[in-house]
């Protein structure tokens, strides 16, 4: 789904997990795609930010979030014009979650990483570990 900027400019959303343990993060690489990502994806018409998270992380990885649990970690944005195809805004929450971590659909495989691995994810990812190792949540 997109919505609008300050300027009007449409601006694509992505709402993803992120799921810390031991200093390392959950990440995702979609079948042909050599870079890793958060796991989520953009909403539905008419979805909630929670709603969207359980969709795709059902989908994606087998397991079951907690809407109740969803705290908000921040909002992490790629500036129009930029080469990742900004604009683009991703929303990321941590959750609970019940059940496996089992890659389904369009997911190759799940990782987990540490700051050292910021070079293997997307842009507007490697700003999400940026702000986790600050927070000292990631080595």
């Amino acid at each position: 789904m997109e919505q609008r900027d300050e300027g009007g400019a449409q601006v694509r959303e992505k709402v993803a997990w992120v799921l810390v343990r031991d200093h390392q993060v959950l990440v995702t690489r979609s079948h042909g795609r050599d870079v890793f990502y958060f796991p989520g994806g953009m909403r539905e018409p008419g979805e909630s930010d929670s709603q969207t998270l359980v969709r795709e992380i059902d989908e994606e990885l087998q397991t079951a979030i907690d809407p109740a649990t969803m705290v908000h970690v921040g909002t992490f944005e790629v500036p129009a014009g930029h080469p990742e195809r900004g604009p683009f805004r991703m929303i990321c929450y941590t959750a609970d979650h019940q059940g496996p971590l089992a890659p389904a659909m369009e997911i190759a495989e799940k990782a987990w990483f540490r700051y050292a691995d910021r070079h293997r994810v997307s842009y507007v990812d490697s700003l999400v570990l940026q702000a986790l190792y600050d927070g000292g949540l990631l080595r």
